[in-house]
């Protein structure tokens, strides 16, 4: 005998559609949305969810996790990251290609990844490949395998088995993606700058903020420009952290340059003002800029400057972090750089949004729309018809104070700890069915490839 469909009915006070936040009912028929009815139209059609004065989101599209397994899973894996993605409403992540061992730079390496991450995953999980100096010749059997494009380092990258690139490799890596079509995907800091400018070791955040200068990413994204410009390849611009960056996008756009950019919650709601001396936690590269600078990537936000708001989740064990009250001498220059936000990225940026003015239609176009449209994913992103029913169960006025303990990430290490952030997930759905991320709870996500979903 056939199988019975399954049709579920969504009702919010609050639902954010693209054509912006109104009183709903959305249609689910096994996992995919059919419909979206007036308030109340969908009485009797099935299954009915009713959240009340909740508001009812998409699922968050998070294109910049590293998940780190295998190889430093005790860092970051798949089950940790993806219940972590769960409980703060991201509903697909894509995972860097680095700090895994192996990286994935070739198509065995991917399949490796995609072996150990199979029947782990609490939601759906794209991968990006890598590319190196020497790999070219991998960068389209890995492109046909289903990467999502290639990230690319134009400085040390922190881990020996993933180098930078140089010049002369940038301009190879780039006219190959371009001839295949792939998107590259760039942290963009010049590594002489960064070795021109000041060092000194030590708790002070200030020397460290000195070490990684705005000039560094200015420079390293004007001289990636110029290539993308060369080649025809399609770039994208990683963490964006410096608005000294904003007018070189700005001209390249005019000048028919295919460049898009991303910045970061951390860069958005915290200040370089904010950062204790010896709290490592809010070590990251590039770093956490001043206030005056924060205004000006909301205003380019604001401005439609970028194409996601990404969490860029680096998380490792405490002892690399250097962090005094783990034994550690907070030690900005010696601790591991990177932030561990994945499962807070939504209240921060809603607690912040929020005080500037922003409602959260534009919160749901930079972390869902946004990200969703850049990778591909054309069945995720939006609550309408023919997408997957990813949904977020979003209490925008809930407080509440961050406990490390409480997080689902591996390592409780954040910047975010004791912080008082407004706006609590209360429900995550993937395709329509709740995603419990208990210790004990059946993973339901899936590894999905470029063109899938």
């Amino acid at each position: 005998m056939p199988e019975v469909e399954l049709t579920q009915v969504f009702r919010s006070r609050r639902a954010v559609l693209p054509e912006g936040e109104q009183a709903a009912d959305v249609v689910v028929v096994d996992g995919r949305i059919t419909e979206v009815r007036p308030y109340g139209g969908g009485e009797g059609v099935g299954e009915l969810v009713d959240l009340g004065d909740l508001a009812l989101l998409p699922g968050l599209v998070d294109s910049h996790v590293h998940v780190n397994e295998p190889g430093r899973t005790e860092w970051e894996g798949f089950a940790t990251a993806t219940r972590a993605a769960a409980a703060g409403g991201v509903t697909t992540i894509v995972d860097m290609p680095l700090n895994s061992i192996p990286p994935t730079t070739t198509v065995a390496n991917l399949e490796a990844k995609r072996k150990v991450a199979d029947g782990q995953t609490f939601v759906d999980v794209g991968l990006w490949g890598g590319a190196i100096p020497g790999n070219t010749a991998d960068l389209e059997p890995l492109h046909r395998a289903g990467v999502f494009g290639f990230k690319s380092f134009l400085a040390p990258s922190g881990v020996d088995e993933f180098p930078h690139l140089t010049g002369d490799q940038l301009e190879e890596a780039l006219a190959e993606q371009a001839r295949i079509g792939a998107l590259a995907i760039i942290h963009a800091e010049d590594p002489a700058v960064l070795d021109a400018a000041p060092q000194h070791p030590g708790p002070h955040y200030s020397d460290f903020l000195a070490s990684r200068p705005d000039d560094a990413e200015a420079t390293a994204v004007s001289g990636l420009l110029a290539a993308a410009e060369r080649t025809g390849a399609r770039v994208h611009i990683l963490h964006v952290s410096s608005a000294a960056v904003l007018p070189l996008l700005r001209q390249a756009r005019a000048d028919g340059v295919r460049v898009t950019a991303e910045t970061c919650p951390h860069y958005l709601t915290l200040a370089a003002e904010q950062v204790p001396d010896g709290d490592t936690a809010f070590k990251c590269c590039p770093p956490i800029r001043d206030e005056s600078n924060r205004d000006l990537l909301w205003q380019a936000l604001a401005d439609g400057e970028f194409a996601a708001v990404v969490s860029d989740h680096s998380p490792s064990t405490p002892d690399l972090k250097h962090l005094a009250r783990y034994g550690g001498n907070g030690d900005f220059a010696a601790a591991w750089g990177g932030i561990a936000s994945l499962q807070l990225g939504l209240p921060a940026i809603w607690t912040e949004a929020r005080r500037r003015g922003f409602a959260l239609t534009d919160v749901v176009r930079w972390m869902s729309a946004g990200p969703a449209a850049l990778v591909g994913l054309d069945a995720k992103g939006a609550i309408a018809p023919g997408k997957d029913a990813d949904l977020v169960a979003f209490d925008p006025d809930a407080a509440f104070t961050v406990d490390p303990e409480g997080l689902h990430h591996r390592n409780p290490v954040t910047p975010y700890a004791g912080r008082s952030l407004t706006g609590a997930v209360r429900t995550t759905w993937l395709r329509g069915q709740v995603v419990d991320v208990d210790a004990d709870a059946r993973p339901i996500g899936r590894i999905i490839a470029r063109g899938e979903a």
